[in-house]
């Protein structure tokens, strides 16, 4: 995997978000069942694949333009909040009203619950609305990135019909389920990055994918079937997989104290693309990418990654070959 060029200027990034959510993330002394539970104060958050990657983006000093579908009285609030971060976003008007999901943590155990709600049906009009607007917005040569759950009522292709409107940039697909399967058996042509968790891709592999050589022979194995120029599997805590082609690396995740998951995938393909798109080498992105994600679950409720704690983690992140 040659090296690349430092670039004079960052390659542009684009973020695509259709079914964001309005976080609210807030805790309980103890999860039961039947019983009023008195939660605390809620945190509230802009949330959304996409529009987690361009707030971690926005996180560690650069810069990406966000698209993110907004309606009702939700995605009003949605975009105050996506206003006070920083972020640079273009809403995009989305049918019915923006969704809410919450988080909530049981202090007495720990654990963590996520209840997602499913979103407005976009029909096509809506959908050709944002073909329209990815062909004007789209910058050949830029980063793009398509993350989190389709909204309901696109087709299951929906991914494939999104990457042909933004023909010449190179397009970066974190997606899971339905989506992700029709990605693999039918390859999106021309895909840069398909990346996924390790549940995922045993799941696509029909069996368990014990070692990093396992996880780096099924990645590899999808590259050379045409599913994308390069695949990534995270493995957990253990940390994540590349492969292309010609060659596999590991990055190795820091040993961090977890307080919510919330939002690590997003930080790390945030990380992965910045890095690639201030022309760093692939290495350095992939110990970007899991040092990212590993600074988003040290913070609380739906907080994403700092520059200072992926600053401080990045050694830890240590690249070998597989």
């Amino acid at each position: 995997m040659p090296e690349k060029t430092k670039l004079s200027q960052p390659a542009s990034i684009l973020t695509l978000t259709l079914n964001p959510a309005l976080d609210m993330a807030s805790s309980v002394a103890k999860m039961i069942p039947d019983e009023k539970l008195r939660c605390s104060e809620p945190q509230l958050d802009p949330g959304g694949g996409g529009l987690n990657v361009s707030r971690a983006v926005h996180a560690l000093g650069g810069e990406s333009l966000a698209l993110v579908a907004l309606g009702g009285l939700t995605g009003d609030r949605l975009a105050e909040l996506i206003r006070r971060e920083g972020v640079m976003f273009l809403g995009i008007t989305g049918p019915g009203e923006t969704r809410q999901s919450l988080t909530v943590n049981e202090q007495a155990t720990g654990r963590q619950f996520r209840f997602m709600l499913p979103g407005p049906v976009w029909g096509e009009e809506d959908q050709e609305r944002v073909f329209m607007l990815l062909r004007a917005a789209g910058k050949p040569g830029g980063f793009a990135v398509i993350s989190g759950s389709q909204p309901p009522g696109v087709p299951i292709d929906f991914p494939a019909k999104l990457a042909a409107a933004m023909a010449g940039m190179r397009v970066v697909l974190d997606t899971s389920g339905t989506a992700l399967t029709q990605a693999v058996e039918h390859p999106i042509p021309g895909l840069e990055v398909l990346r996924m968790d390790g549940e995922e891709a045993e799941a696509l592999a029909g069996r368990k994918l014990e070692s990093r050589a396992d996880t780096a022979d099924f990645a590899q194995a999808l590259v050379r079937r045409g599913v994308a120029r390069k695949v990534i599997v995270a493995r957990g805590a253990d940390g994540s997989v590349l492969a292309d082609d010609s060659t596999r690396i590991f990055a190795k995740a820091p040993k961090v104290q977890v307080n919510s998951k919330v939002g690590a995938g997003d930080s790390f393909v945030g990380g992965y693309v910045l890095a690639l798109a201030r022309g760093q080498s692939e290495g350095e992105a992939l110990a970007q990418g899991v040092a990212s994600a590993a600074a988003a679950v040290m913070s609380a409720a739906t907080e994403l990654c700092t520059a200072r704690d992926v600053a401080r983690l990045l050694p830890e992140a240590a690249v070998s070959a597989v």
